[in-house]
């Protein structure tokens, strides 16, 4: 019987490792009743985020980690995962009914494969939020959303086939109450959307993190401070609005077609700021794209903006 989350239930989680997201989503989980009884952590930022975030958890390698826990919660980089989850399974700390649970983005239960041949049930559980692996992002969780990924009915993770729909079934579900129980709304996000999925959140996050301080760096290239002050009023209500009203949402010299102020900014920007330079190129273009597409700029405006940004540097 794979342990499903229930009220009342208490999961011995273990944490490879005690990075940002891996202490954050172990504290959540501890919240919600569950224990965390080790973690493993080599550098000191790790160790000391476990001691914070983490108390009482064991400070051992990962297979220890594993072998202690009734859910291995496996928060390595990307690119470490595959290595990773091939070691746990070589090196037998796995046994069936373990809940195994990876937090990268852009994968999904796949990359748990060698795994789950050990009858584990295999999760994939990603917060759509940013995390700097402090105390507060645990509060953070409540309301944001964690995309959830199973194994499809057709993967071959049993001997089965009504076994193989079963524990499809039962790893949806256990990842969905693992969310709820952090305080979190479960997203259902396929395994082929993963990649497309991680994409989005991080051109939306990270990206934006880009973009707000080049505009902030531009304004204190001017001479113009406290630069933050000036944007923050601006920015968080191009943001709601965007949220709220999609294109609908975008002001400024693109959207009303007017290339000659579009000119000028570049002119400048080219002169005073030229690493921004095309970035704006970039974005004015997709701007205008999405403008006229929605209707929100005449076509032969829109025509002059694109000019305007395809004007070489004089």
């Amino acid at each position: 019987m794979h342990p499903t989350p229930r009220e009342g239930s208490r999961l011995a989680v273990g944490v490879v490792s005690a990075g940002r997201v891996g202490a954050v989503l172990g504290a959540a989980l501890a919240n919600a009743g569950h224990t965390v009884v080790a973690a493993s952590a080599v550098s000191r930022a790790s160790r000391a985020r476990a001691e914070e975030l983490l108390p009482g958890a064991e400070i051992l390698p990962p297979d220890e980690v594993v072998r202690r826990a009734d859910l291995a919660l496996l928060a390595v980089p990307d690119d470490v995962l595959p290595g990773l989850v091939r070691g746990l399974a070589a090196s037998d700390c796995l046994r069936p009914g373990q809940i195994v649970v990876h937090t990268c983005g852009a994968a999904g239960v796949g990359v748990l494969a060698p795994a789950a041949e050990h009858d584990v049930l295999p999760i994939a559980l990603h917060p759509a939020m940013t995390v700097t692996g402090r105390r507060e992002d645990v509060a953070r969780l409540s309301g944001a959303c964690i995309g959830v990924t199973g194994p499809e009915g057709s993967d071959r993770w049993s001997t089965s086939a009504s076994s193989v729909s079963e524990d499809a079934d039962a790893a949806w579900l256990v990842g969905e109450a693992l969310v709820v129980e952090m305080g979190a709304e479960p997203v259902r996000i396929p395994e082929a959307m993963r990649p497309l999925y991680h994409a989005a959140l991080a051109h939306g996050a990270n990206h934006l993190v880009t973009l707000v301080r080049e505009a902030a760096d531009i304004l204190s290239g001017a001479g113009i401070e406290p630069a933050e002050r000036v944007l923050a009023p601006l920015l968080s209500a191009a943001l709601d609005n965007a949220l709220r009203h999609g294109d609908r949402a975008l002001t400024g010299p693109v959207v009303r077609g007017d290339a000659g102020t579009v000119a000028t900014h570049l002119r400048h920007l080219d002169d005073r700021a030229p690493d921004a330079a095309p970035l704006y190129r970039a974005l004015a273009r997709r701007t205008a794209e999405r403008a006229r597409a929605g209707g929100l700029v005449d076509p032969a405006a829109a025509d002059d903006v694109v000019a305007a940004l395809e004007r070489p540097r004089r």
